[in-house]
């Protein structure tokens, strides 16, 4: 059997404040997991997206330091129209997120659209133009 990507997360410096974000996107998050090190999601199709704090990261990495010099990227998330990545866009920046590419009509044929969550990983949002 060759290997399947099975489980997807990123680093977030505030638990509480990340879930928040995340579960404007739609992902779901077991209640009471703002105290958690680490919690996942589960995914259509079988993969998981989880967080993990800045201090689960070092506990078994004592040496790990947040990327610098650019941005991790968080995920694309599909939205069912270009009205949709508008508003999910405005939504997430009201839930802390900051700009990084404001709505766009892509040339590859979608509404796209890149923001950062509270820690700075770049979520992108898109939708198939009509």
């Amino acid at each position: 059997m060759s290997p399947q990507l099975d489980f997807f997360s990123v680093v977030v410096s505030d638990m509480a404040r990340s879930l928040a974000f995340y579960r404007k996107l739609g992902l779901e998050f077991p209640e009471g997991a703002e105290s958690e090190g680490h919690v996942e999601a589960q995914l259509p199709g079988g993969i998981r997206y989880g967080l993990d704090t800045e201090e689960t990261m070092r506990s078994f990495d004592p040496e790990w330091q947040r990327p610098m010099g650019g941005h991790a990227v968080g995920g694309a998330f599909r939205c069912e129209s270009s009205e949709e990545v508008n508003r999910v866009y405005a939504e997430l920046l009201a839930a802390g997120g900051s700009a990084h590419k404001e709505p766009w009509d892509a040339f590859w044929g979608m509404r796209y659209a890149q923001l950062a969550d509270p820690d700075g990983t770049v979520i992108d949002l898109y939708a198939l133009l009509p």
